[in-house]
């Protein structure tokens, strides 16, 4: 089941990705262009310049970049890099009641305020018995052999996160963290101990004191139409197994 799908997008060729937030691509038609790169992180393992690419042209005329980078294809996978995308994806999901591990979700809200450490949280529901469930969602591409990790790099607000949902346990309610796993030439997951060592225990310490853990698996569905435009749709057929990475 398709969640989210864009369409009208442009196939492209990557020159560079800097300054976090710019690229600049080579679209089919011959034009270099700069996109947006929504991904502030380090993106390791997730391209290289000749990496064909997918973009988004922004609706506003009025925007400076005028396209958004969305996907890009490593050794003919394609992954996402487009991070505004998983909370659309997994709220979509809870929504429809199909989202893997999180069964009888409804009344969903997103980006709801919540915590001692005033965070955000990305999605908040109820359960079948009115329980609050709060979902925290990581865009997750880090690869290493079979496994997806995070995250690319320290995180101290992952961190956070991660006690604030310990803390929403303790409270009575229920939490889970999920892991977006943007890309499908992996087949574990777990959390990025060599980078950051600090998340992987708040990591194993929430999952003790009742946290859910949902390695996310995503399945991107790419198509070119006739009048060479593409779509994208993104799919959540089930979970990854959390296989420590020792």
């Amino acid at each position: 089941m398709i969640l989210v799908e864009k369409s009208g997008l442009l196939l492209g060729t990557l020159v560079q990705r800097y300054k976090r937030f710019l690229a600049d691509i080579r679209l089919e038609d011959g034009r270099l262009v700069t996109a947006h790169c929504t991904n502030t992180g380090t993106m390791k393992t997730c391209w290289e310049p000749g990496d064909r690419v997918l973009v988004e042209t922004a609706a506003n005329p009025e925007r400076k970049l005028k396209f958004t980078w969305l996907a890009v294809e490593r050794d003919g996978t394609w992954i996402g890099v487009e991070t505004g995308m998983p909370n659309r994806v997994v709220s979509a999901a809870a929504r429809r009641d199909v989202l893997p591990g999180l069964e009888g979700l409804h009344s969903v809200r997103t980006e709801v305020r919540y915590g001692a450490e005033n965070s955000r949280i990305d999605v908040l529901a109820l359960d079948g018995e009115d329980h609050q469930v709060f979902v925290e969602v990581k865009n997750t591409t880090l690869k290493a052999g079979d496994w997806a990790l995070f995250p690319d790099a320290v995180t101290e607000r992952g961190a956070k996160h991660l006690r604030e949902l310990r803390a929403m346990v303790r409270e009575g309610h229920r939490a889970a963290i999920a892991f977006f796993v943007h890309r499908e030439d992996v087949d574990r997951f777990d959390a990025a101990r060599e980078v950051d060592p600090g998340y992987a225990t708040e990591l194993d310490r929430a999952a003790e004191n009742g946290v859910l853990v949902l390695p996310l698996a995503v399945r991107l569905i790419t198509s070119p139409g006739a009048d060479g435009l593409w779509s994208l749709g993104w799919e959540l057929p089930g979970l990854l197994p959390w296989t420590p990475r020792r």
